[in-house]
């Protein structure tokens, strides 16, 4: 006799022990067995999925069930990407998003009433601060910025409409390393929410919700995926507070298309080994850098002189792929003319995936701003940042030094 296939696994068969990272980015959220007894989960390629008669809708929405009904409000394969997504970042639940900016955009659009406030580090992402700067501001929602890491001005900025503290850690492009406990402390303590763009630590380097953060967010775009070949964002936090989140991406459609869920659980799969490379690959670019004439100063937590490598030693597993470095003595052309003559390394935006990727800032992203906004911005025209894939680092180290002496 043929079993029937299975078409909903149970949930509970989706629960890991406590495991290390590895384990956990293969296994977490997926149920011990699937759908038609595959080792893999289906793509589950539907818009609509149907009921077998008009009581099976009336139970779905009286019970609650774990089931889904549009696509728009959910997909049985991005479910256990959220799952994973939260056993990896020790949350309770995490809402998957079509980009890194749409969680962002509608985690605050799900929390944030005209008349509240938000209070940013200023090394965030230009875009987030844009977003609120630009747009909620119309809608009657202030927005107040301080200096990286300055916890007293943080907290001296809060009043009593503040909603929300954000910041990344670490920062992009400056890779400053906030003091997670400190900066939840001071939500907590004020009544505040805190939110931590984890993007480029990952879940493998830093866990801000054990920290005492209330929402942690990564554009899964970067190192989650981990392969340049997908958008995707998250945000992980307490059921509870995610709850009116789930329910605004419902109405505003910011999902993911069912084979993009697919591809960013197989990336996941190989988060903790990708991320090893990573840092150690950023760790040895980091100190060749730090050690040749030509360069005037690394950014890297990983090195002792990091501004902030005593909070970062005492709180990162790792300290990622992404270096920045200035070149001494040079304009944006001369910069510019190092970028070009790198041979691994390609030219472009991003990070966080197999392949290496360069960029100088001042050009990728702040083409447009005068230069005093610019050094408002700590954007200087000689700053190059280089993502690390995980290519051999002495070979990328051999193609920065070749590159650094034809562009002399």
């Amino acid at each position: 006799m043929v079993e029937p296939i299975q078409t909903m696994p149970d949930p509970s068969t989706k629960k890991v022990p406590a495991s290390g990272p590895s384990t956990l980015s293969v296994h977490a959220g997926e149920a011990r067995v699937k759908p038609g007894f595959s080792i893999t989960d289906p793509i589950f390629a539907s818009s609509t999925y149907t009921f077998p008669d008009t009581q099976a809708i009336v139970d779905f929405l009286e019970q609650g069930q774990s089931r889904e009904e549009y696509g728009r409000y959910g997909n049985p394969g991005e479910r256990v990407v959220e799952d994973k997504l939260a056993a990896l970042d020790a949350g309770e639940a995490s809402v998957l998003f079509s980009s890194g900016m749409a969680a962002f955009v509608g985690l605050l659009m799900a929390h944030v009433d005209a008349g509240d406030d938000i209070v940013f580090f200023d090394e965030c992402y230009h875009r987030s601060r844009e977003f609120c700067r630009r747009h909620l501001t119309r809608f009657g929602v202030g927005f107040r910025e301080v200096r990286t890491c300055d916890y007293d001005a943080m907290e001296a900025a809060i009043t009593p409409r503040t909603k929300f503290l954000i910041s990344e850690s670490p920062t992009n492009p400056q890779l400053s390393v906030v003091d997670i406990e400190r900066f939840a402390e001071i939500g907590r303590r004020n009544g505040v929410l805190t939110l931590i763009d984890a993007t480029l630590s990952t879940p493998y380097n830093v866990k801000p919700l054990e920290a005492g953060v209330d929402f942690v967010l990564h554009s899964a775009t970067k190192y989650l995926g981990g392969h340049n070949d997908l958008l995707a964002g998250a945000v992980t936090g307490s059921a509870e507070l995610l709850e009116p989140v789930r329910n605004l991406r419902g109405i505003m459609g910011g999902v993911n298309a069912p084979h993009n869920a697919y591809l960013l659980e197989r990336g996941l799969k190989t988060l903790a080994l990708r991320m090893e490379r990573h840092n150690a690959n950023g760790q040895a670019v980091a100190e060749f850098l730090a050690g040749h004439p030509r360069v005037q100063r690394v950014l890297y937590p990983g090195l002792p002189d990091h501004p902030f490598h005593a909070i970062a030693k005492q709180t990162m597993r790792g300290y990622g792929g992404l270096v920045t470095f200035f070149l001494r003595d040079a304009d944006w052309r001369q910069t510019a003319a190092v970028i070009d003559a790198v041979k691994i390394p390609r030219i472009g935006p991003s990070l966080g995936g197999v392949e290496s990727l360069i960029e100088q800032p001042m050009v990728m992203s702040y083409w447009n701003y005068s230069p005093e906004e610019r050094a408002g911005f700590r954007i200087p025209d000689n700053m190059v940042r280089m993502a690390c894939g995980i290519e051999d680092a002495e070979d990328l180290i051999a193609d920065l030094a070749a590159a650094l002496d034809v562009a002399e």
